[in-house]
């Protein structure tokens, strides 16, 4: 056989040639013709302050093409099942790969859905107790909590050929405890908030929202024939009182209309209690939470289970006490059974817990509720299936991975990403925070401002170059917090005594009043289990958390802050007509879009296309609603407006309204002057809602603000205007409590409490009370440590 000897370089292959994702064109959201060339198989992070366009190029043109072109690899038929993806406002993008996005939308609120149920662990959990658990008592779905116990008795015939066989009796073992159904808490209704006994229902004794006499709901019970509308409920006979708090759904004719009459408590567990709480209007969650006490289920003792799956062990431990593990003391447990018949099992179970470990979430364990993660940890608990991946040449995309993480965690997450780079994958990060831009192939800044203001490419290019640029990152890339030469003296103490929630060991801690005082330590240390745990929301206390703003495409800035009904009435009272006019979502819209602006089109198997009203040209209004005027302008360009152009509009002048010019201001006080009034909510990122959020609270008449890591989503220049704004409060009397991580924020701080000294059941205590320049010059604490680096001492 004849040896190649020719000593050239062989000529490159054609497949090997395509190694740039190119971009040409974009113009989604605020995209100005943006065209750019990302190299494959190298980490690039995207710069640039919020509202820039860094997630419309990265997640809605990028990340969202990619997803519509693997959708249509699929038949018709599965796409019929599918959500339809209109194609992003691009001309070119060429070199895309598979587009796998890990974004920090918060998992599923459902009580039934852990960490353990969001990875692999559970399941492979179930099969291992299926197998070794003794005494054995069914298949893995035996120790499943989302799954009840069925028992059918008759006869079901079952055909196979020519051969029938009846079988008499059906039965499937779960793991679900009958009493709380899987989700560990039993729910009780306090009938005192309900209604109130001493009156009839004629004299409006329902006390529920939306319950009012007159209404359906009223007189379904009112009308129903079962019970006097004019006798007073404490004097029910005990049959009346069941037919009112507990009958079984009855159909019936009321005033004419084919009803189905409930009994009160079965409908309000229907209609408000299976339903997400943070969904809810905030007049029926302040009611929830009044009205329903949350008890520990006394069946399960909240471990969600049937007796049957707690009484089978594995060397004494049953699958609820491995659950409730942290999850390093459980890999720890896994790597001590030597079983042969479920070696790989044992092999695949071991990786994905020390994958937990190795990305620091040791400290949580399998039945910590998913909605209970913080975007953070829910971005990183996604990150866990994709460690042990086959898959090369992958796109991943990610939204701020190091949101929620200490200085010293943000290293870990580093190697993580260079690690998935290095397997042969293109990694796109968004992201704001210094330390992980370092570690950069290929930096994109965009810019220059926000909104209308940004959306171009200002910088591309390496880090080095990046921090020689004139860009707003470039300048502010090398900045750092100087610690305070004297700081503010506490009026007051909050005390906090014996806290022990989740992981908190009995501390005892006073929290300084009338300055700005920051918590911290690493993510799992007890942080927000210390703060909000000790300081509820309530008379005089102000949280704003990292709750997500749920909102639809009809929401924005002015409905959600409240902005619309000073505009509304505004334009009412000076055209001498109804202020319904002034609202797309009531009389005032366009008939043919409803108010949407947009038309949707539903092309049955093939995707949907939302244009354009052609009508009301994306206005939402109707045509003589825009006739009218205020101060010149009518109702659509007033919501076009942004922020500051509003504010100097509503300020003086023709337009001159108090109550809106002061809720514009509170939003240009927290930096979204760039907002547009009229931009649906679904548009904005994580750090534009949250700062939506904490100028909607400051209008609360709150003396103590909680804040929970303000900085998330914020850029290098944005975390002075921050400093700012916290400076005015404390300023006006107010006390600031802030859990944060971000150095800027500590340096700036009047005092600081340090828990730790790790996560999970190695921290929960307090490691460090004291100014910031203590904090720098004892260097006892992690946080210490990496402050005082932070600012140069």
């Amino acid at each position: 056989m004849a040896k190649r000897t020719d000593p050239q370089t062989p000529a490159r292959h054609a497949a090997d040639s395509h190694d740039l994702i190119r971009v040409h064109g974009a113009r989604e959201n605020n995209l100005k013709d943006v065209s750019i060339e990302l190299p494959k198989r190298r980490l690039s992070v995207f710069t640039g302050v919020s509202g820039s366009g860094k997630s419309s190029l990265v997640f809605d043109t990028i990340a969202a093409e990619s997803q519509r072109l693997i959708n249509e690899t699929y038949s018709a038929f599965v796409q019929g099942f599918m959500p339809t993806l209109a194609r992003p406002e691009v001309d070119v993008l060429e070199g895309l790969t598979t587009v796998i996005t890990v974004d920090q939308q918060r998992m599923g609120a459902d009580p039934r859905s852990t960490v353990g149920t969001a990875t692999d662990a559970n399941a492979m959990l179930r099969i291992l107790f299926s197998r070794l658990g003794k005494p054995h008592i069914g298949p893995p779905s035996a120790y499943a909590f989302n799954v009840p116990s069925v028992r059918a008795a008759g006869a079901i015939t079952v055909e196979r050929g020519n051969k029938k066989a009846v079988k008499a009796t059906f039965n499937r073992t779960g793991g679900m405890c009958p009493r709380c159904e899987g989700r560990g808490s039993v729910t009780d209704l306090d009938l005192t908030q309900l209604y109130d006994d001493a009156k009839s229902l004629a004299e409006g004794a329902l006390t529920v929202p939306g319950y009012k006499a007159g209404g359906w709901n009223y007189r379904l019970y009112s009308e129903s024939g079962f019970f006097d509308p004019d006798k007073p409920i404490r004097k029910y006979t005990k049959k009346e009182l069941h037919d009112f708090l507990h009958r079984e759904p009855t159909r019936m004719k009321i005033a004419g209309i084919n009803m189905t009459y409930e009994g009160l408590i079965p409908r309000i567990q229907k209609s408000m209690l299976a339903k997400d709480k943070e969904a809810m209007q905030p007049h029926i969650r302040t009611f929830v939470e009044r009205a329903v006490a949350f008890a520990t289920c006394p069946d399960c003792d909240g471990t969600r289970l049937s007796e049957g799956a707690r009484a089978s062990k594995i060397k004494r431990i049953s699958i609820a006490d491995a659950c409730a593990m942290e999850i390093r003391d459980l890999a720890a447990w896994v790597g001590g059974l030597t079983e042969p018949s479920v070696a790989p099992l044992l092999t695949a179970l071991r990786h994905t817990l020390e994958s937990f470990v190795e990305i620091g979430l040791g400290y949580l364990s399998l039945d910590r509720p998913a909605g209970t993660l913080s975007g953070g940890e829910a971005q990183r608990v996604k990150m866990i299936r994709h460690l042990g991946s086959s898959l090369t040449d992958t796109t991943y995309v990610f939204d701020e991975p190091t949101t929620g993480l200490h200085p010293h965690d943000i290293q870990r997450m580093n190697e993580l990403l260079l690690r998935l780079r290095d397997k042969g994958n293109t990694v796109l990060v968004v992201e704001h925070k210094p330390e992980t831009i370092t570690i950069a192939d290929h930096v994109v800044d965009l810019g220059p401002g926000a909104g209308s203001g940004g959306g171009s490419v200002c910088f591309e290019g390496t880090v080095e170059e990046l921090r020689a640029s004139g860009t707003v990152t470039g300048r502010h890339f090398d900045d750092r917090a100087t610690l305070k030469e004297a700081v503010r003296k506490p009026t007051g103490a909050l005390e906090v005594r014996g806290a022990s929630a989740h992981n908190l060991r009995d501390v005892d801690v006073d929290i300084p009043l009338g300055v700005l005082a920051v918590v911290t330590g690493v993510a799992g240390s007890g942080k927000s289990s210390l703060v909000h745990g000790s300081i509820p929301a309530g008379e005089g206390v102000v949280s704003v958390d990292q709750s997500p703003i749920r909102g639809s495409r009809r929401s924005n800035p002015a409905t959600y802050t409240g902005l619309l009904d000073p505009i509304r009435k505004a334009f009412a009272k000076a055209n001498d007509v109804k202020p319904a006019l002034f609202s797309a979502n009531s009389e005032g819209a366009c008939p043919t879009c409803n108010g949407a602006g947009v038309v949707y089109t539903d092309l049955a198997m093939m995707a949907g296309v939302a244009t354009t009203c052609e009508d009301c040209e994306g206005k939402r209004f109707d045509a003589s609603v825009l006739e009218y005027h205020l101060g010149g302008r009518d109702i659509s360009e007033v919501l076009e407006m942004s922020v500051a152009e509003a504010e100097e509009f509503f300020g003086d002048g023709a337009a001159h309204t108090t109550a809106a010019h002061r809720i514009v201001r509170r939003l240009a006080d927290v930096g979204l002057g760039y907002l547009k009034l009229g931009q649906p909510l679904t548009t904005l990122s994580g750090g534009e809602r949250q700062r939506l959020k904490l100028a909607t609270h400051m209008a609360e008449k709150g003396g103590v603000y909680v804040l929970d890591e303000p900085t998330a989503g914020l850029h290098l220049a944005d975390v002075e205007h921050l400093l700012g704004l916290l400076d005015r409060l404390v300023d006006a009397g107010k006390s600031v409590i802030v859990v944060e991580h971000h150095q800027a924020v500590m340096a700036h701080a009047d005092w600081i409490i340090d828990l730790g000294p790790g996560a999970g059941h190695d921290g929960g205590t307090v490691v460090f009370e004291g100014t910031p320049a203590d904090l720098v010059a004892a260097r006892s604490t992690l946080t210490g440590e990496h402050l005082a680096e932070y600012v140069g001492a």
